[in-house]
């Protein structure tokens, strides 16, 4: 899931940098979204994982 953040906030930049502010806007939404997505599942794996040990 962070692969795919980074891949489309690199798309963001790209695209930012060639003046394509719609795209960049929407990759940067995508990639905003998939790293929240990402930390939400890292914390609940890290609150389990801690809670399994206990």
């Amino acid at each position: 899931m962070l692969y795919w953040a980074l891949i489309f906030l690199l798309i963001a930049v790209v695209a930012g940098a060639l003046g394509f502010g719609g795209i960049a806007g929407a990759s940067a939404g995508i990639a905003q979204i998939l790293f929240v997505v990402f930390l939400v599942l890292l914390i609940g794996s890290l609150i389990m994982y801690f809670m399994r040990r206990a």
